[in-house]
């Protein structure tokens, strides 16, 4: 798995998720450090996406044909992203300490990126194949 794990990591989808992971860790720190009590969603958003990279790296959605991995990722996507930018808004209007204003911005970064990510990934966008009958 390392050698497509490299290669997937160079694709759009890949350095998304790299980035969103790299975005949630800088989140979950900067909410850890604050005094806000919002570090849970950085955490579980961070756990997800490396998930959904690990999945996509190893070729796994070809195996597991029962779940329909473009709409699982495209809800991951979207209910991370409108959290992200409702908690972090939340976060810099009621916080004054560094830690959790910087955290709000990582996470309006993360929430925007988490958007794209349900853009490019959008099953409709991709075309469908026919259903067996």
């Amino acid at each position: 798995c390392p050698s497509t794990c490299l290669a997937f990591s160079r694709t759009r989808k890949g350095l998304v998720l790299i980035g969103e992971i790299i975005l949630c860790l800088l989140t979950l720190i900067c909410f850890g450090a604050s005094r806000s009590g919002y570090a849970g969603l950085a955490a579980v958003e961070l756990v997800f996406a490396a998930l959904v990279l690990l999945a996509w790296s190893c070729r796994l959605p070809p195996r597991l044909p029962l779940l329909h991995w473009g709409w699982t990722d495209f809800t991951r996507c979207v209910i991370g992203a409108v959290l992200f930018l409702i908690t972090s808004l939340i976060v810099i209007v009621g916080h004054r300490d560094g830690a959790g204003i910087a955290g709000g911005v990582f996470g309006i970064l993360a929430g925007i990126l988490l958007g794209y990510d349900a853009y490019i990934t959008l099953p409709t966008r991709q075309g469908h194949t026919a259903a067996p009958t």
